[in-house]
């Protein structure tokens, strides 16, 4: 596209070219920046995407990548695709789509690889180059099958139980050095084509190895990771083509993904390393109904009729959502309740874990899509010291996220782990399907304490009797 320009342009083009690089990755970081916050979430999004449509544009000025026609053809229908899956796709389905789009975006930074592998002579490889390429397949093609299985786990095509056979850990370590090794023969041997497609299939087949033995619940911890894959791929893939502007915005991306997971991590009191290769958990088991019948321990058992009482008498309300609700996608109804218990002058506010729900920051997603305000929603770290004068807690769909074994029960699988302290408020009430164990498999010791009762049931059927109750008040 150049060629139509003035000699002059065209002599200081790839200084331009690089100085609005430079411009579009400010607006990126700027964008990011404004992510943090809720208020200014909305244009920090806008601002990314404007980056990102600058440095479409001024790729378009790229002679040495592709024809332009084919760059505009994928804008149209990128952004038609986009716009469609925003209107269309519900918040509840989010994880399945931001698992989607990490599996694109690692599928097309392996393409832009194998592109460059395929155009490009065997000789004319410098040995950085060709090792960029080899670990550019390796990340994205992980990140591509990775991302799919963690999707059809949220989707439930998979089973979100941990899938697992012996020795995997020790097969998969294996098949990761025989992968590595391969790309460092690659880069001695560029023109060897047999081992480019063995790093290839070796890499989709680890990927799918990788997330396979994760449970269903450690997805907020497999989503950010993959997160942070994509990114990685992507800056390799911008090694791999020489743009500084896939460099850098990869890199962002993958070190955005990284602290995340690093956050999810420590929410979870688990190493990576753990969640990786752990097997731990899985479905959070709540799939009975009514009691469990293997335990000889006493709940107390009550009724939507009872918990309106007792809510709509109470001068202060908290709600701990968790995995059931996004599950039930109980989020609409349980704002009718709120609406209601407000309106009788109690005041509700909304206590989030970190690993709440499905992806980081589902659960905020989640309570946004039922036109919650983003200022009745509380982390942990700000609502714990408020659960000692609250009246009652409703704990919806949450398990091991309040369970107290965390705090007193050394040798259980949680201790440690940071939780909300709703056994320090006055009441609570768990609605739950059964007294099956959450993703942790271990008892709750919440549900057998004097203060607590037990509101059995679907958590949008359960939260339906409740505002009915509240009506008939």
């Amino acid at each position: 596209m150049s060629e139509f320009l003035p000699s002059g342009i065209q002599a200081i083009l790839p200084d331009i070219i690089q100085l609005v690089y430079l411009v579009a990755t400010g607006i990126f970081i700027v964008g990011i920046k404004r992510l943090g916050s809720p208020d200014t979430a909305r244009s920090g999004n806008q601002l990314a995407a404007l980056g990102m449509l600058i440095g479409l544009v001024v790729t378009l000025f790229d002679q040495q990548i592709i024809s332009y026609e084919y760059i505009i053809a994928g804008i149209v229908i990128g952004s038609a695709i986009g716009a469609f899956a925003a209107k269309k796709v519900e918040m509840t389905a989010m994880p399945e789509m931001v698992a989607i789009f990490n599996g694109f975006g690692g599928g097309a930074s392996a393409l832009v690889a194998w592109g460059e592998f395929r155009r490009t002579a065997p000789e004319l490889f410098a040995g950085q180059e060709i090792a960029t390429i080899g670990l550019s397949i390796l990340i994205g093609s992980i990140t591509f099958t990775g991302s799919f299985v963690a999707f059809g786990k949220l989707k439930g095509f998979i089973s979100g139980n941990p899938i697992t056979f012996p020795a995997q850990n020790i097969f998969n370590a294996f098949i990761t050095i025989v992968g590595l090794a391969l790309v460092g023969w690659l880069t001695f041997d560029p023109a060897s084509q047999l081992v480019f497609w063995i790093i290839f299939g070796i890499a989709l087949v680890l990927g799918v190895l990788t997330v396979l033995p994760i449970g269903g619940a450690d997805m907020p911890v497999v989503i950010s990771l993959l997160n942070s894959y994509s990114g990685l791929a992507a800056s390799m893939a911008g090694f791999v083509i020489n743009n500084n502007l896939l460099i850098i915005s990869g890199a962002l991306v993958g070190a955005a993904g990284l602290i995340l997971t690093n956050i999810m991590c420590k929410a979870m009191n688990r190493t990576l390393g753990n969640v990786l290769f752990g097997a731990f958990g899985g479905d959070n088991g709540d799939s009975g109904s009514g009691p469990a019948a293997d335990t000889d321990k006493t709940v107390h058992e009550t009724t939507a009729q009872d918990v309106a009482i007792q809510c709509a008498y109470a001068d202060k309300v908290v709600i701990t959502p968790g995995y059931g609700l996004a599950v039930a996608q109980a989020q609409h109804v349980l704002k009718e309740v709120v609406d209601k218990l407000e309106k009788k002058g109690v005041e509700v506010k909304y206590g989030i874990h970190p690993v709440a729900g499905r992806m980081p920051g589902h659960m905020n997603v989640l309570l946004a899509e039922a036109d919650v305000p983003y200022d009745q929603l509380y982390d942990m770290e700000q609502i714990n010291p408020e659960f000692k004068s609250t009246d009652v807690v409703l704990i919806i769909g949450a398990n091991d996220v309040v369970n107290p074994a965390a705090k007193t029960t050394q040798g259980s699988p949680i201790y440690g782990m940071p939780i909300l302290n709703v056994d320090e408020a006055e009441r609570t009430i768990v609605f739950k399907r059964s007294l099956s164990p959450g993703f942790a498999g271990i008892d709750n010791a919440l549900f057998y304490e004097e203060s607590n009762q037990m509101f059995f049931g679907d958590a949008k059927e359960t939260l339906q009797d409740l505002s009915q109750a509240l009506s008939n008040l």
